[in-house]
């Protein structure tokens, strides 16, 4: 029987001449086995095989006489009779698939949800990301960017980070003005952390000890759950994407309020306070005025006189010019790590990121 794709009769079970032969049927009076096989050009027994499986599927009838002779049966009922049985045989195959499935998931879930978990509500991802935090012992590694799932607001006791653990964080510029992050952030750095901006990152992402990875379902919609990856090959992968964007991103360092010591930079660095310096470095991430003004606590006046001194002392017009000069001079060095950082980690644990 030819059941291929370009057979239209194959849906219901017929071949190619079967189908051929039944259409002729329908259209013409009733005929005997010899005229019938005559028409369709093949032989007496091939035409006999083919009435005997369309009179099996109730498609023709035999008439009786001498000599025999064959008609089609009425196409509606003949047909639709033969496609309900279809439909339910379909409906068979359809629910023995449920059960198979059923059967792999009850299997399958145990073992996968040792790759996976599935965290579907805002609560859910908070306590889970708390837990995480605290039992990382050696490096937290995080991409922020809005929206943020964070714990209950009203509360003020922030995730810890174990004293010894490396945090380290690339918060997207657009979203840095977010007064969440800029606290975080803000603590994170006085107690050791490392911070850099990027224009634009990929996905909201923690990494914890290279073991486990905490990130959204959907980016844009936190309300639609979370991924716990337990799979070391994943996370591995995830981690790698990490250090990627950090190579890639520009170092930040944020202190409401508080002027910084100096920072490193070449011997003709001119005699810019630590103020400055994270003004001009802030500014080269792209930040906007008003966003380096919230996220250091002075007014956009202050930020806005510093760049203008900034660009006489270089001799620069615009702020372009004035980010082009600073980077080929190198004046934007790292600043040292403070004494009493080391002193301030042993007290107290970290806050963690924002998710």
């Amino acid at each position: 029987m030819d059941l291929t794709s370009d057979n239209p009769w194959a849906q219901i079970g017929l071949g190619r001449f079967e189908g051929q032969l039944l259409e002729h049927m329908a259209g013409s009076p009733p005929a005997d086995l010899a005229s019938l096989a005559q028409t369709a050009g093949v032989s007496t027994q091939q035409a006999e095989r083919a009435l005997q499986r369309l009179e099996e599927a109730s498609l023709v009838i035999r008439v009786a006489g001498p000599p025999a002779r064959w008609t089609a049966s009425p196409p509606r009922s003949s047909l639709g009779g033969l496609l309900a049985r279809r439909r339910t045989e379909l409906a068979r195959a359809e629910e023995l698939a449920e059960r198979l499935y059923a059967a792999y998931e009850a299997v399958s879930a145990p073992r996968t949800a040792h790759l996976v978990e599935v965290l579907e509500r805002g609560e859910e991802t908070a306590a889970r990301y708390a837990q995480l935090l605290q039992s990382s012992n050696a490096e937290v590694l995080h991409l922020a960017k809005p929206p943020y799932v964070t714990a209950d607001q009203s509360s003020s006791v922030a995730p810890e980070v174990a004293p010894g653990v490396r945090l380290r964080s690339v918060y997207e510029t657009e979203g840095f003005t977010d007064a969440v992050s800029l606290e975080t952030a803000s603590r994170g750095t006085a107690y050791g952390g490392e911070l850099r901006l990027a224009s634009h990152l990929p996905t909201k992402l923690v990494v914890f000890d290279r073991i486990s990875a905490l990130l959204p379902v959907r980016p844009d919609q936190p309300a639609a759950g979370s991924l716990v990856v337990h799979s070391f090959a994943l996370v591995a992968a995830l981690a790698a994407l990490f250090e990627r964007v950090w190579e890639q991103a520009a170092p930040a360092f944020v202190g409401a309020g508080q002027d910084h010591p100096e920072w490193t930079g070449g011997p003709a660095t001119p005699e810019w306070d630590g103020r400055t310096r994270e003004i001009l470095r802030l500014m080269a991430t792209g930040m906007k005025d008003d966003a380096i003004a919230r996220a250091l606590g002075v007014s956009r006046r202050t930020v806005q006189k510093h760049v203008s001194d900034a660009g006489t002392a270089l001799g620069a017009q615009t702020r372009f010019q004035i980010g082009l000069l600073v980077a080929e001079r190198g004046w934007l060095g790292r600043r040292p790590r403070r004494p009493s950082d080391a002193a301030a980690e042993a007290r107290a644990g970290r806050p963690g990121p924002d998710l």
